[in-house]
């Protein structure tokens, strides 16, 4: 189907610790971030990114994340067809990231 690169919950910690910047694209629900944040990110519901694709920069490097990665996926393989070429999606998505990496966000 796609070739939607990955980037797990460890590389990703290691690669923003290295002082990377790549924009966050959380594409979960308001109510799901409230209920676990990604600090720094850029908050867009997946249903709402074909409308606001004017807030992202297609040079930029973006890593996309969702509950379990499942979304993102989705996200980021349609960024591409838009041209994106610097797309990533966060493996596992914010699941995984409180499970591999920062404990300190609660698992729903």
């Amino acid at each position: 189907m796609d070739m939607v690169t990955e980037i797990g919950p460890k590389e990703f910690r290691s690669r923003l610790a290295s002082g990377e910047t790549p924009v966050v694209l959380d594409v979960r629900e308001p109510e799901e971030i409230r209920r676990a944040p990604f600090a720094g990110a850029l908050e867009i519901p997946m249903g709402e990114v074909p409308g606001r694709l004017d807030e992202l920069d297609p040079t930029e490097e973006i890593v996309v994340l969702c509950h379990h990665g499942i979304r993102s996926r989705r996200i980021a393989a349609f960024l591409e067809t838009q041209g994106f070429q610097r797309v990533s999606n966060l493996a596992g998505g914010i699941d995984s990231w409180s499970a591999e990496v920062d404990p300190g966000i609660p698992r729903y």
